[in-house]
């Protein structure tokens, strides 16, 4: 009974980790990394879920406004069964779109409204924060894993 209690809540369960890349070019659109799946007990995992978020916040004080959009995301089926005290590896490659503001399309279409365009962005207190987002569905569970890391996307 206890068992089953430990598994219906995923302790001793599969854990999973993202290993990315510190830094992604936009121009490429795609981030290439893995997730590491560990378990203390033999355990199935059925489906993965990965997205890129992008939280844009911008303002001062009361006026600070924060939105997130999502830039990119892949579900995957699988029947990967992680073996008792075990890790396995699964590569993947998430596409994404990075979403240009009014002002970054001003700022790569005209060479000369660049450095103005940088200086009201920092009055407005623009600010980007990017980061990638994994969960897995495991077969038995109701708390599924996940994790999350930041990610620096280059221009």
């Amino acid at each position: 009974m206890f068992k089953k209690i430990k598994n219906i809540l995923g302790i001793e369960g599969v854990k999973v980790k993202l290993d990315l890349p510190e830094e992604v070019q936009t121009k490429d659109g795609i981030i290439k990394g893995k997730l590491v799946f560990s378990s203390q007990t033999e355990q199935r995992v059925t489906e993965m879920s990965i997205k890129l978020i992008e939280k844009y916040r911008r303002g001062r004080n009361d006026s600070k406004l924060i939105n997130e959009y999502l830039l990119g995301s892949i579900i995957v089926d699988m029947d990967l069964t992680i073996p008792e005290n075990g890790e396995k590896t699964v590569e993947f490659e998430l596409p994404f779109n990075k979403m240009l503001s009014e002002m970054d399309q001003l700022e790569s279409k005209n060479f000369l409204a660049k450095a103005l365009v940088k200086m009201a962005k920092k009055l407005k207190n623009v600010q980007s924060e990017y980061k990638v987002e994994a969960s897995v569905v495991v077969q038995g569970t109701r708390l599924h894993p996940m994790d999350s890391q930041a990610i620096d996307l280059k221009q």
